[in-house]
């Protein structure tokens, strides 16, 4: 698509025309210096294996990887479950409202607004200048209460040939560098209007917007508040070549819990992500599709490495918290599965840092949190009150605290009527309704989840102590599927 088309299209479903605030809007810098900016990035299906498995020896992210040594290392932060296979929706929805996934499904009811105020709302309203760049994937209503500013907003899935499927198989000959291929490769409007347009990946265009954005910060003395949404390393998992030249197929690992075929029917077995690669998998397609998902997020990382750069220029990194994370995992190869619509950690779990005033460089927090708590902690970060409607907490005490107390013992996810789940500090239990099947996993000992214990006899009490932890957070929760 040109750039017209891709602003228009982004304008139907999340108005992104730039827009910026009127005078009536923008609030004087008083009473607000001093108060922290804010800089978020949210990937979309990173995995938290890139940064906390052997996968950090293997995939290279020099840029996050500074980020995560400079600030606050969450290395087991997880997304509430989803009401639907669309799982990013769902968890960019908890994020952005601050409420509990079963409330959270029922806050934006046929594409309206959200009756309270959603999180760019709170800091807009507090007086910070807000932005935004990238995917929203919520509705057009809140975006446009929520940021005052708005550049390349994009679509919330970037579709490409239906090649991208059944890859690789015989005659299919897809190419993630193929500029031709639309998805990620967006056509950008040059200024002449006689020039042919530019090709350019959607992870350069949301960066090139935030570096844009920065530039202009230089000479401001209100607080921003920005929030920049990565396509990226979503499929189609397209990249330059010369990050897929980082990475030769014959080269990629392979997950050490890869086979064929998932062990049964999950659900979703024949969803869209899973024919992505050829039933039954084969070690090549895994391969394959590793290969293109190490080169998507190594070019996403250049981009988030451009970002912090112009963060340093614009003076105002030492009084700015960065944030960055991912909306959920992606199994690609783990189980027999490619994508997200399952409840094991490769999917349940992602990647937060958090950099910024008052934290230690190098900190690492292996509690058990949401990544839906940045509402409340940001709020908290900045010193405004936290909306009575947020119900995940703040992390501000972890991020502060020499020795916090833990938020939770135990988290919930879900998948529609299909999967339930609970995560302690050493077990997960998945449950599956519709066959009324039990998996149970030692992920301290077991950290790839290759060994089911539900049938082992000597873990029965294991299984029981979960299946309370799971009934327990369902009541807590108002999960409906009790009542059903």
């Amino acid at each position: 698509m040109n750039r017209r088309d891709f602003i228009s299209r982004a304008a139907a479903g999340a108005a992104a025309a730039t827009l910026r605030s009127t005078p009536a809007e923008a609030s004087s810098a008083s009473g607000l210096e001093g108060k922290p900016n804010f800089l978020f990035m949210i990937a979309d299906d990173l995995t938290f294996r890139i940064f906390e498995s052997p996968l950090k020896e293997e995939v290279k992210t020099p840029n996050l990887d500074r980020l995560r040594l400079q600030g606050c290392n969450f290395t087991h932060c997880f997304h509430q479950g989803a009401w639907s296979g669309a799982i990013c929706v769902p968890s960019r929805t908890m994020l952005n409202t601050g409420l509990t996934t079963f409330n959270a499904e029922k806050a934006i009811p046929n594409n309206q607004s959200f009756e309270h105020p959603t999180w760019g709302q709170t800091f807009r309203e507090a007086g910070y200048d807000t932005f935004i760049t990238g995917k929203w994937h919520l509705d057009a209503v809140s975006l446009q209460r929520s940021f005052a500013e708005q550049s390349a907003v994009g679509p919330g899935f970037l579709p490409s040939t239906p090649e991208m499927y059944n890859r690789p198989s015989p005659g299919n000959t897809w190419d993630p560098a193929d500029q031709s291929l639309k998805g990620h490769w967006l056509e950008m409007d040059l200024w002449r209007k006689d020039a042919k347009p530019a090709i350019q990946h959607s992870s350069s265009v949301y960066a090139d917007s935030a570096v844009k954005y920065l530039s202009s910060r230089r000479t401001q003395r209100t607080p921003f508040f920005m929030y920049v949404g990565f396509n990226a390393p979503h499929d189609p998992r397209q990249a330059p070549q010369s990050f897929l030249d980082m990475y030769p197929a014959d080269s990629i690992k392979m997950p050490p819990n890869f086979v064929p075929t998932h062990p049964f029917d999950q659900g979703l077995a024949l969803d869209r992500d899973e024919t992505l690669a050829p039933f039954p998998r084969t070690e090549s397609a895994i391969r394959t599709h590793r290969r293109e998902y190490y080169a998507i997020i190594s070019h996403l990382d250049e981009q988030v490495g451009h970002i912090l750069d112009a963060l340093d220029a614009s003076g105002h990194a030492n009084n700015t918290y960065v944030i960055f994370t991912a909306d959920h995992g992606l199994a690609v190869g783990e189980h027999g599965l490619i994508g997200k619509q399952n409840q094991y950690e490769c999917s349940m779990r992602m990647p937060l840092f958090v950099r910024g005033p008052g934290i230690g460089a190098g900190r690492k927090v292996d509690e058990l949190v949401y990544q839906h708590c940045m509402f409340a902690t940001t709020c908290e970060l900045a010193g405004l009150s936290v909306p009575k409607h947020v119900e995940f907490p703040s992390l501000k005490p972890m991020l502060m605290e020499e020795h916090p107390e833990p938020l939770y013992n135990a988290t919930f996810g879900w998948l529609m009527k299909l999967q339930r789940s609970v995560r302690t500090r050493q077990y997960r239990l998945i449950y599956y309704p519709p066959i009324n099947r039990y998996q149970l996993f030692d992920v301290q000992k077991d950290p790839w989840e290759i060994k089911d214990l539900a049938g082992d006899s000597s873990f029965s009490s294991v299984l029981e102590e979960m299946k309370g932890h799971l009934h327990a957070l369902q009541r807590e929760l108002r999960d409906p599927m009790l009542n059903a």
